[in-house]
């Protein structure tokens, strides 16, 4: 059961949650490889695509419109009311000992002993070779589908640079970034430094981006300066961009931006710029909505343009080495890593790794005229492209719920892409791509976990830039993934995997590949978890540059109904201990206001699922009337759970974050409400806050809301409530009480 837990969500369950789950076996869609050589021979491929089942815990979004009418009987009572009719039937075959809303089914329930393995103690059981395999419902074992028939022809070392694409001229500029940053060559007194001594920042403010801080070891920081204007040819992009950039870019144009800068958007210009000084970026800041695709365009630009000029420098050092002299000296020619990958860009859905691809070859068309040769491109469509007419039309979720899950939302993937000169090779062998795109979870399959026999994380060895895009969406899925990614990148290869060592960089063999690394690390929101990345995993020698913003406004002001909110504060000694100290003030001081029949209809908003499960057993012990809602509920559980607690038949509904931020139901009946943590999207706060107008029965004198917070929350507070009231109460002892009348 472990193990099919494990791979179909990407996770382990708790060892000491009693519950688990019987899901239909599910595998990552590998094919054969006696596949197309072209795009156009993808055509006639008819494989079916199997999808995880973090697409199947989201394929009620997709899967008829009967049961997105089940999904949405917070539409109207009557609607519900036959959703109940239903779910009765469906349980006459069950056993009635359901009393506190029969989410999971008891076949369901393992021995607490099965479930004490590790994650990676699981996944090294269940896993052989990510690269290659997977599973199929027999349980037999296929290839992962890889171009191998093009390798000669996206082959660095039997390529010579095209005379007519002038890109060895442009790679000669002393003031070339790309040149700048990869030539330096550090000494070990440098490196002692980069990896003991603490980093030193400097403030700065910029027009678009605002308060930046800028980081370094080796010297003092120096802060850039916001360029007003961008001259394309300051930018030092490699030859063609220069002329597809200012084409693919034009619809985040608009008529405001003046002819000399009609390249960039202010946003995309600021990042650019710092992007291109090859210092680690950390932008929290971005919004599926308004600016998300801005942002992923500037990336592409900056990841495509290293690829392009790298390959460039090989090729033109193949032409010349092919020219020199039998027995001359080759350390001129050092241009290479360890390993061919170059670029990482990890993105969480497939639907964002179908829109990087396009946008990469958007990049490299220099005209209508001249399209570029893309490999596989019929195959890769299929695969990770969606059908728009399987998502049923009565489906409603927020703006930003639609923009996140947008296209195919399967979260186990990842695929190499190998970029030469005029041509693209979709689906090439990771240690002959240029680009790899990869899911955490994707990554977290061929990496393995120590101990197994087949696991592979060389090609992690030589990544020049790094992208983790939507970062916030991780702690939605598994951070562990993204952890355990950090831990294995740029490592020395076990194997030499056929390199010349001769082309090799000095710094990749003396295995200092980490300290060229540039990270890009893009966000929705400001988190302890995300900045340990930032500030723990990031060791670029150019140093490093972070946004940081403070919320004027909090959320709470976009709460509608007049509402009371008592912010009660609890005191622990350090991080570690949060979680006791909050669990035994929640059951010593809050709790007991609450188990007053008078109190019925209080919803407990729990952000952690270790949480939810440590209260859901305190619950069951205590013999408390409640019912509970769990990312790994079943859809006729949540069915029950929310009808008995609308109709009062119980007094408390445990909730999870992840079930919220995967479903967005609208639960009914809501008139206590209590915060067991602040969110971890600030907006949520205002939205579950908003639920209880959905109540057309409740009174709205006696509705409450309870927030528990500690000092250690001042981020998450500060979204909340905004700036100046958290500095208020991080300075105050005492509960706050904020009443919302609606208006503010």
């Amino acid at each position: 059961r472990q193990k099919k837990h494990l791979r179909d969500f990407g996770e382990q369950h708790p060892f000491h949650d009693p519950v688990t789950i019987v899901v239909l076996r599910s595998c990552f869609p590998f094919q054969s490889e006696n596949s197309d050589k072209s795009s156009s021979e993808s055509d006639s491929e008819t494989e079916v695509e199997q999808v995880s089942v973090y697409h199947k815990l989201l394929a009620t979004l997709k899967t008829s419109p009967e049961s997105a009418s089940e999904e949405e009987e917070d539409e109207s009572e009557s609607e519900e009311a036959e959703d109940s009719e239903t779910e009765m039937d469906s349980e006459g075959s069950q056993e009635t000992g359901e009393a506190d809303g029969g989410e999971e089914d008891k076949n369901d329930v393992p021995e607490q002993e099965e479930a004490a393995d590790t994650a990676e103690q699981t996944l090294g059981q269940e896993q052989a070779d990510g690269a290659n395999t997977s599973c199929d419902p027999s349980h037999g074992v296929i290839e992962e589908f890889t171009d191998v028939k093009h390798e000669s022809e996206f082959s660095l070392e039997t390529n010579f640079m095209e005379e007519e694409s002038g890109d060895c001229s442009a790679d000669k500029r002393d003031s070339n970034p790309f040149k700048q940053h990869m030539d330096k060559e550090l000494e070990e007194k440098e490196v002692e430094k980069l990896s003991t001594l603490p980093k030193t920042s400097s403030q700065s403010k910029w027009p678009r981006l605002g308060q930046l801080t800028f980081y370094s070891t080796l010297e003092k920081p120096k802060t850039l300066k916001a360029e007003k204007e961008v001259d394309m040819k300051q930018l030092y992009l490699h030859k063609p961009l220069e002329s597809t950039w200012p084409k693919v870019n034009k619809e985040f144009l608009s008529s405001v931006n003046k002819p000399s800068d009609a390249s960039f958007t202010p946003l995309q210009r600021e990042l650019f710029c710092i992007m291109n000084t090859y210092r680690d970026l950390f932008y929290p800041e971005r919004n599926a909505l308004t600016n998300g695709e801005e942002i992923r365009h500037a990336y592409c630009l900056h990841a495509l343009n290293h690829v392009l000029k790298a390959n460039s420098q090989v090729l033109s050092n193949n032409a010349k080495r092919r020219d020199q002299k039998p027995g001359a000296a080759n350390d001129d020619y050092r241009d290479q890593g360890l390993t061919r990958p170059k670029v990482l860009m990890i993105v969480p859905f497939r639907e964002c790794a179908l829109r990087i691809v396009h946008v990469l070859i958007s990049l490299l068309e220099v005209n209508d005229k001249r399209k570029i040769d893309v490999s596989n491109k019929k195959r890769f469509k299929g695969e990770f492209g969606s059908d728009p007419e399987e998502k049923p039309p009565n489906l409603k979720r927020p703006e930003d719920y639609e923009a996140v899950f947008a296209g195919n939302i399967d979260d186990h993937f990842r695929i190499g892409v190998a970029i030469l000169q005029k041509s693209m090779r979709l689906y090439a062998p990771f240690y002959s791509s240029d680009i790899i795109i990869a899911s955490p979870l994707g990554m977290r399959t061929i990496i393995g976990a120590e101990g197994e026999k087949k696991r592979d994380f060389d090609f992690l060895s030589s990544i020049e830039i790094l992208i983790i895009d939507q970062a916030d969406i991780y702690l939605m899925q598994n951070w562990e993934h993204v952890l355990h990614l950090m831990k294995h990148m740029n490592l020395l290869p076990l194997d030499s995997h056929g390199v010349d060592f001769s082309r090799v960089r000095m710094p990749n063999l003396s295995n200092w590949s980490k300290y060229y690394r540039q990270t890009l690390l893009f966000s929705s929101l400001q988190n302890p978890q995300i900045n340990s990345v930032f500030n723990k995993h990031c060791f670029n020698y150019v140093g490093q540059v972070a946004v940081h913003n403070l919320p004027l406004m909090g959320s709470i002001s976009h709460v509608v109904v007049q509402l009371p909110h008592v912010f009660r504060r609890l005191e622990a000694e350090n991080v570690t201990s949060v979680i006791d100290t909050r669990f035994q003030f929640f059951v010593n001081k809050v709790l007991p206001e609450y188990r007053d029949a008078v109190m019925s209809h209080t919803l407990v908003y729990v952000p952690s699922y270790f949480d939810y499960v440590r209260l859901r057993n305190y619950f069951k012990k205590e013999d408390l009337n409640f019912t509970h809602i769990c990312e790994y509920t079943k859809k006729a559980g949540v069915c029950r759970a929310r009808r008995f607690f609308l109709k009062g038949e119980k007094q408390f509904l445990l909730f999870t974050e992840r079930f919220h931020f995967y479903k967005r139901y609208t639960i009914k009946g809501i008139r206590n409400l209590i915060f067991y943590e602040l969110p971890t999207y600030s907006h949520f706060y205002s939205e579950i806050c908003n639920m209880m107008k959905a109540t057309d029965s409740g009174v709205d004198a006696t509705w409450t809301c309870t927030v528990l917070y500690s000092k250690y929350d001042a981020q998450k507070l500060a979204a909340v409530v905004g700036i100046d009231r958290t500095a208020q109460m991080l300075q105050s002892k005492k509960s706050v009480h904020l009443f919302v009348t609606g208006e503010n």
